[in-house]
């Protein structure tokens, strides 16, 4: 292994219902955690979403209401997932966007503590675009030398973005990255989760993206009519804004970060 790990680093998939973060559910979860020593620890899961897969989503993934009718619930299984993936950084392809977001929601409704702020976060994805613009199928290819076998099978996507992951670090490290926007020259990759975790999740508030950090480190939407419009100012102005995010079809990880952005204020007045 060429990574340098300090804390496990838990690699997983998901495959799902769906797409949509609020309304879709797990069907299959695989964490390949890997120790700072090497170790892989093995761990995947069918689980019974309780709501019918979409036929054609079967198709794609291979897994039908057949094969999960006798499995747990996530609500079942999310202690046991939160004690695995306990002191681990996260890992994975494309998980910015959804396995975290979608696996967030799930242990809120489950009503399990699940908190991702105190953990790393690496999006082998957010590197690959940024250096070699493809899919995970093109990187295992470009990175590894190697088709993807068993693609969108959780567990060998997992493994397969475990070895991009170290082939990435280990072609990157070091090597000289301009900005197209600014124009600016970095050395972004470096064989550090810390750093791994900079250049792909570090200006996220919310695991939809609805909120962001602006570059002068001030919370700011990231969608709709206050786009890049400070939050704390946006709800001074029309503290309504906030009322229709928590009645309306936000995930609840954004209904939560805004809580937290709102109440930080109030405790600062107090």
């Amino acid at each position: 292994m060429y990574l340098k790990l300090r804390n496990p680093l838990a690699f997983f998939d998901l495959e799902t219902t769906g797409i949509n973060v609020i309304k879709d559910r797990i069907v299959e979860i695989s964490i390949v955690k890997v120790m700072p020593s090497g170790e892989q620890i093995i761990k995947t899961k069918k689980v019974n979403p309780t709501v019918p897969i979409p036929a054609e989503t079967s198709m794609i993934h291979g897994i039908y209401d057949e094969d999960v009718k006798d499995a747990p619930t996530f609500k079942q299984i999310a202690k046991e997932m939160a004690k695995f993936l306990e002191g681990c950084d996260l890992a994975g392809f494309n998980i910015l966007r959804f396995d975290i977001p979608l696996l967030v929601e799930e242990f809120l409704r489950a009503g399990v503590e699940f908190d991702v702020n105190n953990r790393k976060l690496v999006d082998a994805q957010k590197i690959f675009h940024m250096m070699e613009p493809r899919t995970l199928s093109a990187a295992v290819k470009f990175y590894c030398g190697k088709e993807l076998e068993d693609a969108h099978s959780a567990e060998a996507d997992t493994l397969a973005t475990y070895e991009v992951l170290d082939a990435q670090v280990k072609k990157y490290e070091g090597m000289e990255y301009k900005d197209p926007k600014t124009g600016k020259t970095s050395v972004p990759v470096e064989n550090d989760v810390n750093a791994l975790h900079k250049i792909t999740a570090s200006n996220m508030i919310d695991l939809a993206g609805r909120m962001v950090y602006n570059n002068k480190g001030v919370a700011v939407f990231n969608f709709g009519k206050h786009k890049n419009k400070p939050v704390l100012e946006v709800l001074e102005k029309e503290p309504g804004y906030y009322d229709w995010i928590l009645k309306n079809e936000f995930a609840l990880n954004t209904k939560q970060k805004l809580t937290e952005i709102k109440l930080s204020q109030f405790n600062k007045l107090k």
